[in-house]
């Protein structure tokens, strides 16, 4: 079965479920985004809370992602609108559905269990599988372009900023050599790659040796930091007095980006600290509610071990 048109293959535990929900501080007629719609889990309990003119406009780049979320969220068809985009165009998309304003925006950053899962997608390092990891397959790059045709250096400075991870010149090194020989057309062979650039006694104490490089390769494949460092501001712009941004981060480098953004958007002035008064003219465009990041419980984390790394930051507009 072609796993792309089951509906009900994509599963995926959403994430910070009620803090998440209790956090957009939800109106029962403002209108929702959310931004990476997934199985559609924090929408549906969006939806249950909203009422006469409540609105929710669901984003997702993944196919699977828009099949799921829309058979999810059947029974809330009059308040829902599902759109095949990324989130980085939620302006337009917004536009196109004649809404200045809404009340809250969510995203979920995170790579859905159903994404993992699937071996064919290429995003997992446990299962072996044609090297993709395109989170919209509409687009023709896909992992095995970037391991096969990125220069020694670019490999290690992705793997090194984006998968933080030490041994990164090295890996960089043996994946050239490997591909010397023979084109890397797998995550299997990719991963023999990588396991041979990290001495054996570090790979016996530590996690998965090819876990940072995968990372570090959807990363840049997806344009996942590049898109969430210019989208911020334009969803906070987006937001009606009160309203409110939340997300969901995985890794430091996502958690760095909004937590400097929201600092940003707070206090905007440029002014020597020395200054009586403001003259930059930057003005503040609301509040950070989470001076620190909500982290899942510990109960969560044993319900939901991908749950563990996760921190959900919000911001008000005002």
């Amino acid at each position: 079965m072609d796993t792309l048109t089951e509906n009900f293959n994509f599963k995926h535990k959403s994430v910070l479920l009620e803090e998440t929900i209790e956090a957009l501080n939800i109106k029962t007629d403002g209108i929702y985004v959310d931004g990476t719609l997934g199985g559609g889990g924090h929408s549906y309990e969006i939806c249950r809370r909203l009422s006469g003119n409540g609105r929710l406009i669901g984003i997702d780049q993944d196919e699977a992602a828009i099949r799921a979320g829309s058979e999810r969220l059947k029974e809330f068809k009059d308040k829902v609108t599902i759109v095949r985009s990324n989130y980085s165009d939620m302006k337009r998309v917004l536009a196109d559905l004649g809404i200045q304003k809404v009340d809250g925006i969510l995203l979920d950053l995170g790579v859905s269990s159903y994404q993992l899962d699937t071996p064919e997608r290429g995003f997992s390092y446990k299962e072996n599988a044609p090297l993709d990891m395109r989170m919209d397959t509409r687009f023709d790059k896909t992992a095995k372009d970037i391991v096969n045709g990125y220069s020694e250096f670019d490999l290690y400075r992705i793997i090194r900023d984006y998968g933080e991870d030490k041994f990164a010149k090295n890996i960089a090194k043996h994946i050239v050599r490997v591909r010397e020989e023979k084109s890397i057309e797998t995550t299997d062979e990719l991963t023999e790659a990588i396991k041979a650039a990290i001495p054996m006694k570090i790979r016996m104490n530590t996690g998965h040796p090819a876990k940072k490089t995968f990372q570090a390769i959807r990363i840049e494949l997806n344009r996942e930091l590049e898109v969430l460092n210019k989208s911020l501001d334009d969803m906070i712009g987006m937001l009606a007095d009160n309203g409110r941004l939340c997300i969901i981060t995985f890794h430091s480098l996502e958690d760095r980006i909004v937590k400097s953004s929201f600092r940003n958007n707070e206090n905007p002035c440029t002014c020597p600290p020395n200054f009586p008064v403001c003259v930059c003219g930057n003005i503040s465009k609301g509040k950070v509610i989470t001076k620190k990041p909500i982290l899942p419980t510990d109960q969560e984390i044993v319900d939901n071990k991908r749950s563990k790394s996760s921190k959900l930051r919000v911001f008000e507009r005002h």
